[in-house]
């Protein structure tokens, strides 16, 4: 009907000869669609049938835009893909999202195309339920169809790109084409600066100190600088990963180890440095869009823009202003992969391990990338800020030098900055705070010079410098800085210091033990190594039954967890003991204490689950009581080791442990 419309086509040869060509190749090619015969089975592909429409009908003009978006050449698609031929735009997209289907795409280029063919330009083209409606089939999944046409039209260079305009195809290209080749003439080390220039934006920021692009150790200082962990930006023409990380590249290890002009010196501050490098499938979309941006600033020039349609002005300048944004989501949605150090790293020597940022979320927020990579590493509790709570004291006293008595406060700090296992601290505040917690737990003292710093003191300010010192509760005592020496009166007299239950406590601990088993046993750190010490005690002084244990949690969320498990434990009465509060964000407060059966427990975790979450701050410590009933809990056999694998099950946070022997009847 369309085409019977160009005075050359002949209504009946004409047809027929079309039709005998198409019958011919469909007969041959015998494609599991073809129930019936659709404008769609008539393939520009083929030589005899390109040339019925291109020279007999006089449809010369449009040979580039069958060739560029239709069909590249004569022969089947096979063929063409075995001589090594440059392919449609058509066949690349079914290559690429339809192997082993039908080629949707083709059929929806080689359907509109025919529906070009008409003289007057009322009956040029068709639109998109026309299209569906003219390839409905019962093989064909129309939702591919719509999927197929959305694609074939972002990407054609020859299809009309007025607003509203029906699917038909032009002589002339379109503005996808002229942006194509204005891509083309973008200089190659014009594209690298730019996208060197928005990688450096986009990483900039407050919480890391950005070092981009860095050819070895020597352009990675081993110093604290401003306080802030070094974020190492890496070239994506240096490193880039595949979807699966399983080995560390040479760069990354040597600047991760090394330090100095020619690396021969071992890098100190390991914990002070994270990667983060490009995916292998983002990278090459973040150079397209580099480029892309290059061309629409340049075809936005008034001399160069003057040359377009009008509709086609409207778009460059739209594109133009929607580039930047792209550019920046293409960048962040290529640099996913992120190297931190960690004591359960991917190699043995070298300890960084890896996680990768969700693509989905890389997108929100464009041009802040530090903020995407800090979320993640505090979902990995590997990252605190300010606002977040610090380690129990406990935990960082064992894990550090701490624990041999005492450290300089310089020296404690720099401790996060050298141990993988430690976190990550953005800022002072957390730490300062960590300390004064310890101080008011009776876990450290505080000194530096005159003042000092112990449990029930009013706030002290905390310093950070080779002045001040912190001491564990333990050696504080036995070298007599708390409690606070005797202070004497007028006449002279001392006024003793009532002795602190705790300190003799952590005394002992360093006192050589009498041979005869004490019935009190405690031990401190994660709670299965505080398990296992607990029991490893038991046997050692050849208690044969505990008959109270308890547990005292230092993190809200392991002990409400434990609660659940808490039920489960069998032969025993459960009590539990909570004390603290929260901070709301809008400055209200609440302090409670709790004491009570674990039943009753229940619905005071109910209601303080939610409030912790939403809260600005929190302060809670949690103690859950095992009394084991008839002859308590046996340390024979592996009865002990069950018990601390059903509760570390859900728990593995910092606690202190304490256990009683059951009297012998």
């Amino acid at each position: 009907g369309k085409t019977s419309t160009l005075s050359e086509f002949q209504r009946v040869r004409g047809m027929l000869r079309l039709l005998a060509r198409t019958i011919a190749h469909l007969w041959k090619e015998r494609p599991a669609d073809a129930t019936a015969i659709h404008l769609h089975h008539i393939d520009l592909g083929q030589e005899p049938v390109r040339q019925e429409l291109v020279t007999r009908l006089g449809q010369s003009a449009f040979v580039p835009a069958i060739a560029n978006d239709v069909a590249s050449g004569s022969g089947a698609g096979g063929a063409r893909e075995e001589s090594g031929e440059r392919h449609s735009l058509a066949e690349s997209i079914d290559a690429a999202h339809y192997r082993g289907l039908p080629p949707y795409a083709a059929y929806v280029a080689r359907t509109t195309f025919l529906h070009t063919l008409a003289f007057n330009e009322p009956l040029k083209g068709l639109a998109p339920e026309q299209l569906r409606y003219a390839m409905l089939a019962p093989t064909l999944d129309l939702s591919f169809v719509e999927e197929a046409r959305k694609r074939f039209v972002a990407e054609s260079a020859y299809l009309d790109d007025r607003p509203g305009a029906l699917m038909r195809f032009l002589a002339e290209a379109n503005l996808n084409q002229i942006i194509r080749r204005e891509e083309r003439n973008v200089d190659s080390g014009e594209a690298r600066a730019e996208l060197g220039d928005r990688i450096g934006h986009i990483f900039n920021g407050d919480t890391f100190d950005a070092i981009r692009f860095p050819g070895g150790p020597f352009d990675v200082p081993d110093e604290v600088g401003d306080g802030r962990p070094k974020l190492i930006v890496l070239s994506y023409d240096a490193v880039s990963f595949a979807a699966q990380v399983n080995k560390l590249p040479p760069l990354v290890e040597r600047i991760y180890t090394r330090k100095g002009a020619d690396g021969a010196a071992y890098r100190a501050l390991r914990n002070h440095l994270l990667f983060v490098a490009t995916d292998d499938t983002g990278k090459a979309e973040m150079q397209r869009r580099a480029r892309l941006r290059l061309a629409l600033r340049a075809l936005k020039r008034a001399d160069r823009l003057r040359d377009l349609a009008e509709h086609q002005q409207d778009q460059v300048l739209e594109m133009e202003a929607r580039s930047e944004q792209e550019l920046a989501i293409a960048i962040q949605q290529a640099y996913r992969h992120v190297l931190y150090p960690s004591s359960a790293g991917m190699d043995a020597e070298v300890s960084l391990a890896h996680t990768a940022i969700d693509i989905h979320s890389a997108a929100d927020q464009p041009g802040v990338g530090q903020r995407h990579i800090a979320r993640a590493l505090r979902e990995l509790q590997k990252l605190r800020l300010p606002e977040d709570e610090p380690d129990a004291p406990v935990y960082v006293r064992d894990r550090t030098p701490l624990r041999k008595g005492q450290m300089t406060t310089l020296a404690l700090r720099d401790e996060f900055r050298r141990d993988p296992k430690l976190p990550m601290l953005i800022g002072d505040d957390t730490f300062i705070r960590g300390i004064r917690i310890g101080v008011e737990r009776g876990d450290y003292v505080y000194q530096r010079g005159e003042l000092l710093f112990g449990p029930g003191d009013p706030p002290a300010s905390v310093q950070i410098d080779e002045q001040a010192v912190v001491l564990t509760m333990a050696y504080a005592g036995i070298t007599g800085v708390w409690p606070r020496p005797a202070v004497e009166e007028e006449q002279g007299e001392p006024v003793p210091t009532p002795p602190d239950p705790g300190i003799e406590e952590e005394r002992e601990k360093y006192r050589v033990q009498p041979d005869a088993a004490a019935p009190e046993l405690s031990a401190e750190g994660p709670l299965r190594e505080a398990l296992v010490r607990l029991w490893e005690q038991a046997r050692d002084r050849n208690i044969e039954r505990i008959g109270d244990l308890t547990l005292r949690l230092f993190d809200a969320s392991d002990a409400f967890r434990l609660l659940g498990v808490a039920g489960r434990i069998p032969n025993a009465e459960k009590t539990v003991g909570l004390r603290g509060g929260y901070e709301t964000t809008d400055g209200g407060g609440c302090e409670l204490e709790f004491a009570g059966p674990l039943a009753d427990a229940q619905p005071v975790r109910e209601f303080l689950e939610p409030q912790l979450r939403a809260a600005a701050t929190t302060n809670l410590e949690a103690s859950i009581g095992f009394a084991f009933r008839d002859d308590g809990l046996s340390m024979r056999g592996q009865a002990p080791e069950q018990l601390a694998e059903e509760l570390c099950r859900f728990a593995s946070g910092a606690a202190f442990v304490s256990a009683t022997a059951r009297e012998k009847t």
